[in-house]
């Protein structure tokens, strides 16, 4: 079985426009606050967020011009989350444009 670290890769492999970043970084929890409020009993709510939480991603699949990754397997489901959180950790610590050592060798 693969580890982590190649279910992130290949998820970033397939998450490189901005505009996906973006909707997928405001998608999923917003999925995440639908599933918590539904747990709350807050049904109009749960639902609202979640089914807008799934078109924001959707969206973002269709204008980046692939399918989304779950469908190549349900652990993205779990890696899609950690992945916004890595994204969104880079972004604010500016580590994300510093480029890998590994990548840097890539020609």
């Amino acid at each position: 079985m693969a580890g982590l670290e190649h279910y992130m890769a290949q998820y970033d492999h397939e998450h490189h426009s901005v505009w996906n970043k973006i909707l997928h970084g405001i998608g999923i929890p917003l999925i995440f606050a639908g599933l918590i409020l539904l747990v709350l009993l807050r049904w109009r709510w749960g639902v609202g967020c979640f089914v807008g939480g799934w078109v924001l991603l959707f969206l973002g699949h269709r204008i980046e011009g692939n399918k989304p990754a779950f469908f190549q397997g349900p652990v993205y489901l779990l890696v899609g989350p950690i992945w916004v959180a890595k994204e969104i950790w880079d972004t604010v610590t500016g580590s994300h444009s510093e480029q890998n050592p590994a990548e840097a060798k890539k020609p």
